[in-house]
């Protein structure tokens, strides 16, 4: 069985392809519906998650049905209802997408979060989201319960849920349209604190036609799917986790605490990986070390920043798999892609506009520039897998568009053939490992040290991971330097996140400063 909702890719010149493609967004369409309902009604016995960790366990589609109509019927006893925001604390497991499932199933609207967040992180986001229940496990308890307090969680319940798989299943789910909110995935706060963009139903179509394309028209008979990017990150959740669960291929779910290159290649050799999304960093650290008998990857996407031809011609001649780029944002997701196996693909690029989507270079005004010019990366809409705005912030979400241009901030030049070249990213957001950090959260947990006056947190370039933040501290004056640099890295690692904290310290006298009190980052990222 398999129900798409959008044309099969053919190949040929993107261009062409954009002009005859047509969008199929039912009305009523719903993601749980889509990726867990249908099946479990067809196929129940059908293999969707392979859970790897301290045992492997196998989840049906039947399964995931059982398990969230129970846990939805759960969170109603709590008081959740259409609308009312859900958080997940949890790491890749089958419990992740149980959440969602049942979260929609009730109308509410899922907030994914790390688990790599520190308390403050955590707090920000549950209060700025009013997020009511959350599902977590036991290890993250502690810290969720104590970023809770002030917020509006009534209720939490932890992993293997078994409170809630005593309830009898939710008999019926509450009615969703294509344009009913379905998940709330804050930005990395690269403009000011971090915003909740809101998503609707509908986004999950919108991710399928670059799904299609650099998977080298996925699905293919025998697919697996597994991606070490975190399911609460939207590259992890919706360029490779949900789309294989709307397609029927079997997931496999394994928490890497940090990625060992080797153990991913004898997971994927063992499980018969063929699909993976995985970072630029995961790709670079994977050609460090051999590739082992039994590795037989069909087709890897990455995305996050531009991979150097080298990397995708080792990933051809070494791995036998074409590695293809995807370029998206958490607001407008999977725009831009390459497929080698259809020829879209042009080395140094992007790839093409996704068949559905209108991209364009703009100048400031929002006028599509000439080929070869460069200017700002933008998507017109109406788009099915644009967000339906920033959660409470209308000015800041009219911010994001000009005229029916979606901005995304980052500069870029289209050739003749329609293939986008990343120039440059917009002044403060920082590039890490794939992961896209805003300087906000990091500077104001850095400030909050009482031996800290002013700082700021620029990306510096690194060989690994293309960039490393690295903060400039003004101390307090007659504050001791000695282990305040470790102390402050830490205090950024325990409160905001690991991945976002400095791996470099500089103490200054002052920062460079605009005319109206702004630092300029540029200057201090060109003092590296």
């Amino acid at each position: 069985m398999r129900v798409d909702h959008l044309r099969t890719l053919p190949p040929g010149d993107g261009r062409a392809v954009q002009s005859n493609f047509r969008w199929n967004v039912p009305d009523d369409f719903s993601i749980a519906h889509a990726c867990c309902d249908r099946w479990a009604s067809d196929a129940p016995d059908r293999t969707a998650i392979i859970e790897i960790g301290a045992s492997r366990r196998v989840w049906s589609y039947g399964d995931l049905k059982d398990a969230s109509d129970r846990l939805a019927a759960y969170a109603r006893s709590k008081g959740v209802q259409k609308g009312d925001r859900v958080a997940i604390l949890l790491a890749q497991s089958a419990y992740v997408m149980i959440a969602h499932f049942a979260a929609m199933k009730l109308g509410a609207i899922t907030v994914p979060l790390f688990t790599l967040f520190g308390e403050e992180a955590l707090a920000y986001r549950l209060k700025d989201s009013g997020a009511v229940f959350a599902i977590t496990d036991d290890e993250n308890l502690g810290k969720l319960k104590s970023a809770a307090e002030g917020s509006d969680l009534r209720a939490i319940i932890t992993t293997p849920l078994a409170d809630a798989m005593a309830f009898d299943p939710l008999p019926t789910c509450e009615p969703v349209l294509a344009e009913t909110p379905a998940m709330l995935i804050y930005t990395s706060g690269t403009t000011g604190p971090p915003k909740g963009a809101l998503h609707a139903h509908r986004f999950l179509i919108g991710h399928l036609p670059a799904v299609e394309l650099v998977m080298e028209r996925f699905p293919q008979e025998g697919d697996i799917g597994w991606t070490p990017a975190d399911w609460a990150w939207i590259g992890g959740l919706m360029d490779l986790a949900m789309p294989c669960l709307y397609f029927g291929v079997p997931l496999v779910a394994h928490r890497m605490r940090k990625f060992d290159p080797a153990a991913a290649y004898d997971m994927i050799a063992r499980e018969k990986i063929t699909a993976l999304f995985l970072p630029p960093t995961a790709l670079k650290m994977m050609r460090q070390v051999p590739v082992p008998s039994g590795v037989d990857i069909r087709a890897i996407g990455s995305g996050g920043e531009s991979l150097a031809t080298d990397l995708l011609d080792w990933g051809r001649d070494t791995l036998g798999a074409a590695i293809n780029e995807l370029y998206g944002q958490t607001e407008c997701n999977l725009v831009v892609a390459s497929c080698q196996g259809l020829e879209r693909y042009r080395a140094g690029t992007m790839g093409q506009a996704v068949p559905g989507h209108a991209v364009a270079i703009i100048d400031s005004e929002g006028n599509p520039l000439p080929d070869g010019e460069t200017g700002e990366i933008a998507v017109r809409k109406p788009d099915p897998v644009m967000f339906l705005g920033y959660w409470n912030l209308p000015e800041k979400s009219a911010e994001k568009f000009v005229g029916d241009w979606l901005r995304t901030g980052d500069l870029g030049v289209m050739d003749a053939d329609g293939y986008v070249t990343y120039v440059s990213r917009d002044d403060d957001v920082i590039t890490s490992a794939g992961y896209r950090i805003g300087p906000t959260e990091i500077e104001n947990c850095l400030t909050g040290d009482p031996d800290v006056l002013l700082a700021a947190a620029v990306g510096v370039p690194d060989p690994e991971r293309t960039e490393i933040v690295k903060a400039f501290i003004v101390p307090r004056q007659g504050a001791s330097l000695d282990g305040l640099a470790d102390r402050l890295i830490q205090r950024v690692k325990d409160r905001v996140s690991p991945h976002v904290a400095p791996r470099a310290v500089e103490f200054v006298d002052e920062l460079p400063m605009t005319a109206t009190g702004k630092v300029r980052r540029r200057d201090l990222r060109d003092r590296g």
